[in-house]
């Protein structure tokens, strides 16, 4: 049976999961992606709605001491994923086809639903990624009484399995391996979570402004 701390870190990254196969049907039921735009910021508001309700249960959330070390160290790796995630796209690092999010209306970009997709992006999807991913998954391999494990302790298998899962993920799988491999071992030096949530974000929130200078909408 699932343990409460369990639950709460799979349920908010079940109903994303949920969402995109939803979408997935949906599309292949002949309904536009123009249409379908719109159930993004549905997803958000449920995810983001989950998480705050359960909040307080993130005992390596409630109460973040910022330190300054840490803090280059997030926003340095962030960054680095960044570009990384930009330049790893030739045809054998991606599988399958990305739809992609096209903000715009008769060419002019609609910035409510840039806004909602940048929100979720680098605001809601790290967080709830990085508890699924990095607090449970990779804690939980290694034991399922995971909320005792101490960052510093997940094991090779544990890592390997979880950034391969995170991988495989993504369309783009080698850069989504980079990705989960540097956010997982951010996590486990610092043993602190808050960090690699704050370089996911900045991965997303810069990825967000790149697609939206350069068009590259299959990116999002």
């Amino acid at each position: 049976m699932i343990s409460r701390a369990a639950f709460v870190r799979v349920l908010p990254f079940a109903i994303y999961m949920a969402f995109i196969a939803v979408a997935d049907a949906l599309s292949r039921f002949g309904l536009s992606a123009e249409a379908l735009r719109w159930l993004y910021p549905v997803k958000i508001v449920a995810v983001s709605i989950v998480l705050v309700a359960f909040w307080k249960q993130y005992q390596e959330l409630v109460s973040v001491r910022v330190q300054w070390r840490s803090l280059l160290l997030s926003i340095s790796a962030g960054l680095l994923v960044l570009w990384l995630w930009i330049a790893l796209n030739a045809d054998w690092m991606v599988v399958g086809k990305s739809a992609g999010f096209d903000p715009r209306d008769d060419g002019q970009i609609n910035w409510l639903l840039v806004g909602i997709r940048l929100f979720g992006g680098a605001v809601v999807v790290p967080v709830m990624e990085e508890l699924f991913w990095r607090s449970f998954l990779a804690r939980w391999i290694v034991a399922q009484d995971f909320e005792k494990l101490a960052p510093a302790a997940i094991n090779c298998k544990s890592f390997i399995v979880s950034v391969i899962l995170f991988g495989i993920e993504h369309n783009l799988w080698l850069a989504g391996m980079v990705a989960g491999g540097i956010y997982s071992l951010l996590y486990m030096r610092t043993q602190k979570l808050w960090v690699p949530i704050l370089a996911h974000a900045v991965t997303n929130g810069g990825l967000g402004i790149w697609i939206l200078v350069t068009g590259q909408w299959t990116y999002w």
